[in-house]
């Protein structure tokens, strides 16, 4: 005989309505992940335990957009009927609507802080984690470029620097060397002769000697006095004995 129809009822065993619950969740996971991937269809299965524990499931496309296309379909449809008029219920829909994208929001921040990740399942931690990976890569690509461009603007302050010191020294070197010019200039100037002499000898002077004109005169002085002396002797002695010197 085959199975009767079960009566859909609350189950009182708590053990067994927890076992019914893990398997029939599974299955419907399961059910879920089929239709979406046999009639590429975009499904969001959301899952509170008696618990409050969240189960959910989405394809590839996250929870987020998922729910926020839904919200702005469902707002459009009723935009249709209210339309016209500006009634409670419109805004009412549009707080909703901004409460969950708010909500949503926070989650992902939490997710991308490290923080309520006990309840996202594998795929959804892969995907998280995917998504901290490309964050990173751009964030190290913008990072490196900024610090390339401050290399670059570094050497270009450096070649600057460079060029200008190098100016400096040449006009350095320049005034040294036309004050070396100026100061030579000034030396040679104070110690060379005057080119031009306003009286130049033409004869030449006589030779002065006045030791030797000294010396003459003695001598000239000694012939005279030996001379008065030879006269007076002469004077004294006789004139035979005079010749007989004389010969």
């Amino acid at each position: 005989m085959g199975r009767g129809r079960v009566q859909l009822k609350r189950i009182e065993n708590k053990i067994n309505r927890q076992v019914t619950f893990s398997k029939r969740r599974m299955g419907l996971l399961k059910k879920a992940h089929e239709i979406s991937v046999l009639c590429d269809a975009e499904v969001a299965l959301i899952v509170f335990s008696t618990k409050g524990k969240l189960y959910e499931y989405s394809t590839d496309s996250s929870m987020g957009k998922i729910l926020e296309r839904y919200e702005r379909y469902s707002y459009a449809d009723r935009e249709l009927i209210l339309t016209g008029s500006e009634s409670e219920g419109s805004w009412c829909l549009e707080y909703r609507k901004l409460k969950a994208k708010v909500e949503d929001l926070q989650r992902s921040h939490r997710h991308f802080m490290g923080e309520d990740l006990d309840s996202l399942s594998f795929k959804e931690l892969h995907h998280l984690e995917q998504q901290l990976d490309a964050a990173l890569k751009h964030i190290r690509t913008r990072k490196n470029q900024i610090m390339f461009n401050s290399i670059a603007e570094l050497q270009r302050k450096e070649k600057a620097l460079l060029e200008q010191n190098s100016i400096l020294e040449k006009k350095i070197q320049e005034k040294e060397k036309e004050k070396a010019m100026a100061h030579q200039a000034h030396w040679e100037q104070q110690i060379q002769p005057p080119t031009s002499q306003p009286y130049l000898l033409t004869c030449p002077l006589p030779t002065l000697n006045i030791g030797t004109y000294h010396q003459a005169t003695r001598g000239v002085e000694a012939q005279e006095v030996g001379a008065q002396a030879h006269t007076r002797t002469n004077s004294l002695m006789p004139a035979w004995m005079l010749r007989h010197i004389n010969e």
